[in-house]
């Protein structure tokens, strides 16, 4: 697996967050290097105003701040982690790191955008770069050719504006942008639906997993989540929208939930649906992280987790493993985990290597998901 980013005489370390032994997946991708060939072609003045959208782990912040001031804007904790850790590892100048719902800093000179994969996600930023870069603000985005369809390109015309393509290089293409569209679409963050069978509904920020309805695996899971807690410390770890703390909270009225994402939008949606059903309350927590990094060891005496198996536009099952591993490390002996997965994952294999195959059983399956239980 290839660190060093060598393009046009120069060379950039970069890993991908966080650091693990054996990784197989590179911390940049051939759109960083199109996107960086062609700012560097286009020859911009000296400490420019660069901002850089959905940056993954770093490469273009890295690259840009040797020359330019970069603002760096993600949702995501961990990309913000990361690009933290490259930028250290390569002595860059520092840049400054928001999330995507902060406001767009006026005085951008231009953007460059890996085009998120949620298209809510994508709307929001559009709107928020209409809304806030000055008129003839060049915006330059990338992804693979594959995923820029003829719908990606009327978005851009719709909710920013002029919008042309590149050709194809390595599988990718550059979308070229300015801030012109009329009248100024007003996106709400927010979209709001009830839970079918519940007596609560759940609003979503722009970039939470499944926020235009409920999926499946977790639908599946409410039915089956544990009631008479008492006062027990629960973590629901990747927590989304937080139906699951939700649901939780309402069987468990004494129980103290942690809800954890690395996606800030999910977090302040798992926040904001808690106080709506419950109120401000003290028995609450919501916190972007990645997995359980620094939480306390044998503080926890349920963990809920219905893991993802994608990273970015990776599809991997070392974000499972971890969640699995963080879980065993924060739970008190005799506490619990329960995930729900896809059949074909076959998580009852890595938590039997965790905590003991006689400590793992089945709680519920149907022809698409099962939901396990270990103990420690």
């Amino acid at each position: 697996m290839k660190t060093e980013l060598t393009l046009l005489e120069r060379t950039l370390t970069l890993h991908r967050y966080p650091k693990r032994h054996n990784e197989t997946l590179q911390a940049w991708d051939a759109g960083d290097e199109y996107l960086i060939t062609h700012v560097e072609e286009l020859d911009l003045p000296l400490s420019s105003r660069i901002l850089v959208l959905n940056d993954h782990f770093g490469a273009l912040s890295c690259w840009l701040s040797d020359k330019h001031q970069v603002t760096m804007m993600s949702d995501s904790f961990i990309a913000h982690q990361g690009t933290k850790q490259n930028i250290r590892a390569n002595q860059c100048k520092d840049i400054t790191l928001d999330s995507t719902m902060d406001d767009i800093p006026a005085d951008t000179d231009i953007v460059l955008m890996q085009i998120p994969k949620i298209n809510r996600h994508l709307i929001w930023q559009l709107s928020q770069l209409r809304k806030y870069l000055k008129p003839g603000t060049p915006v330059i985005a990338v992804n693979k050719a594959k995923e820029i369809h003829t719908s990606t390109l009327k978005l851009f015309e719709k909710y920013l504006g002029t919008t042309t393509t590149s050709l194809a290089w390595k599988k990718h293409r550059l979308v070229f942008s300015t801030p012109n569209s009329s009248p100024i679409s007003e996106v709400s963050p927010h979209n709001y639906w009830p839970v079918d069978g519940e007596s609560f509904e759940l609003g979503n920020l722009p970039n939470v997993y499944s926020g235009e309805s409920l999926d499946l695996g977790a639908r599946f899971m409410l039915k089956h989540l544990p009631r008479d807690l008492g006062s027990a410390k629960v973590l629901d770890l990747g927590c989304g929208n937080g139906v699951l703390s939700v649901k939780l909270a309402q069987l468990n009225p004494d129980a103290h939930i942690t809800s954890v994402d690395e996606s800030y939008m999910a977090v302040q949606s798992a926040k904001e649906n808690l106080t709506k059903q419950f109120g401000e309350s003290d028995r609450f927590n919501a916190i972007a992280n990645n997995c359980l990094d620094g939480f306390p060891a044998q503080e926890y005496d349920l963990v809920v987790c219905n893991p993802p198996f994608h990273q970015q536009q990776a599809i991997t099952d070392h974000i499972a493993w971890q969640m699995f591993c963080d879980a065993k490390h924060v739970l008190n002996t005799g506490g619990q985990l329960i995930v729900i997965g896809n059949r074909h994952l076959g998580y009852d294999g890595k938590l039997s290597r965790l905590f003991g195959k006689s400590n793992v059983k089945t709680l519920a399956s149907n022809n698409k998901f099962v939901i396990l239980q270990a103990t420690k």
